[in-house]
């Protein structure tokens, strides 16, 4: 089976309701950014980052549902060896079914340890002294380290940026879907995809693109539709 490697963004949760730091309403809007997801805002108001994570939480778990398109990529395993790169911190993907997906921004449903970060805890967790979804400065895990979002916050290293890379030197198909491809460095992935690539790029207002980029001007869950009928045409 061919490569396929998948990088999604903002766009693709969007559509589910999931909204970003670009986006106007929700909870994003009663906070400035680097307040909410900054190393140096985590270190200013940690109580604050976790209620602020705490509701992001709540409202995917309670409102927000993966879409056709998330279904659509999963429908593409039958056909090639699918690897999704995301952007998001949602776990859209894997509810939808997906196999293997790498997470460059970190996960909403994850927290670490402070003192250890390689001590990652899926919540509800119940090595964790909060046993539900949600999690304060005073949540310690069983070994009695505080715990904080497993996410990547704004000043921090993406650590899966190299295995991201790895995944689009072994493309024979990249796909970009939902992203102004301006946010760094997943933004430079397309970069590593092998000059032999077969590129494809879905969004409603797509970027100025290489001529050897097949574009799909449409939003996520229209566009991989078509994306699934071009690429199987071809097997």
């Amino acid at each position: 089976m061919k490569n396929l490697v998948i990088s999604t963004g903002a766009g693709i949760s969007a559509e589910s309701g999931m909204s970003t730091y670009r986006d106007a309403g929700g909870l994003w809007d009663k906070y400035p950014v680097m307040q909410v997801a900054s190393a140096e805002g985590f270190a200013a108001d940690p109580a604050l980052i976790h209620r602020f994570y705490n509701g992001l939480r709540k409202k995917l778990v309670e409102q927000v549902k993966p879409n056709a398109a998330h279904y659509g990529l999963v429908e593409l395993e039958k056909y090639f060896n699918v690897n999704v790169i995301t952007q998001n911190v949602d776990d859209l993907h894997e509810r939808a079914g997906s196999s293997h997906v790498l997470h460059l921004h970190g996960e909403l449903m994850k927290v670490r340890s402070l003192r250890h970060p390689e001590r990652v805890y899926t919540l509800p967790c119940d090595k964790l002294s909060d046993k539900g979804l949600e999690t304060s400065v005073d949540t310690v895990d069983d070994h009695g380290d505080h715990v904080r979002p497993h996410i990547v916050f704004f000043g921090e290293d993406v650590p899966n940026f190299g295995p991201a890379c790895e995944l689009a030197q072994q493309a024979d198909v990249m796909v970009v879907i939902g992203t102004s491809l301006v946010v760094y460095p997943a933004a430079a992935l397309l970069q590593y995809a092998p000059s032999t690539a077969q590129v494809y790029y879905i969004d409603p207002k797509p970027v100025a693109v290489p001529s050897y980029v097949h574009v799909i001007a449409k939003k996520a869950t229209q566009g991989v539709p078509e994306l699934i009928d071009l690429l199987t045409a071809r097997q």
